[in-house]
């Protein structure tokens, strides 16, 4: 990864309060857990980032223990002025990227741990060649990637039925959207089913290490459901 100053793929990774996160886990998982969980997947994301041909990489936060994490790991903070959710951050890393005259953007959510640097490469491969990528999240609902060149290409906006919905603008505004359906990016860990499904996958990041601790949980112990998508909350 450069981060030299003339910047040709931007990625921006949006956290939200890692201290206060994923509240939909309340009933499996205690306030210190959920934090944990947090801190895990936002460390396993920017390892893969980590060994993809990127120029730089943001995490677009306004909480400290995210920034930390970041220049750890090789990551530059974007410092938000408040928490207005992921389109505020995404389009704020839109915005800079492209007053800062890079030529591609990527943004992908910080929860999802299985994500690897082969399929960013994919990702990045699409976007190299005009067109932008989206990723779908399992649900097929959700957006969980998204590359654009320029970064300003399209206005971007997360919630489900945000896949659909991004695709529709980019036909609108004349692009021709390719749709990228890759298992890891595709899951984000927002509910206890998304739990289970990590568990199923068997994976082994330090997120992976530490959901199969809390195996014994009875509520981690049912099949894998419908696999829900990052949603705003804004």
């Amino acid at each position: 990864m450069n981060n030299g100053a003339a910047a040709r793929l931007i990625v921006a990774v949006p956290v939200k309060d890692l201290t206060h996160a994923k509240q939909r886990l309340t009933r499996v998982l205690t306030p210190d857990e959920r934090g944990e969980l947090a801190r895990a997947m936002l460390r396993d994301v920017l390892r893969a980032l980590a060994g993809a041909h990127v120029d730089r990489v943001w995490v677009v936060t306004r909480d400290a223990a995210a920034a930390a994490i970041a220049r750890e790991l090789g990551a530059e903070p974007l410092p938000e002025a408040e928490n207005r959710g992921h389109t505020a951050a995404v389009a704020l890393a839109q915005a800079e990227a492209t007053r800062r005259g890079a030529r591609g953007f990527l943004t992908v959510p910080g929860d999802v741990p299985c994500v690897t640097t082969d399929e960013l490469e994919q990702i990045i491969e699409g976007v190299r060649e005009g067109a932008p990528v989206f990723v779908p999240s399992r649900s097929g609902l959700g957006t969980n990637g998204v590359a654009l060149a320029p970064p300003d290409a399209m206005p971007l906006t997360f919630g489900e039925p945000s896949f659909a919905r991004h695709l529709a603008t980019a036909r609108q505004r004349g692009l021709a959207p390719r749709v990228l359906s890759l298992p890891g990016l595709g899951l984000d860990v927002d509910a206890p089913e998304d739990l289970s499904a990590l568990l199923a996958e068997r994976s082994a990041t330090e997120t992976g290490r530490l959901v199969s601790s809390w195996r014994d949980r009875a509520a981690l112990s049912r099949p894998p459901g419908r696999v829900a998508c990052a949603s705003d909350q804004s």
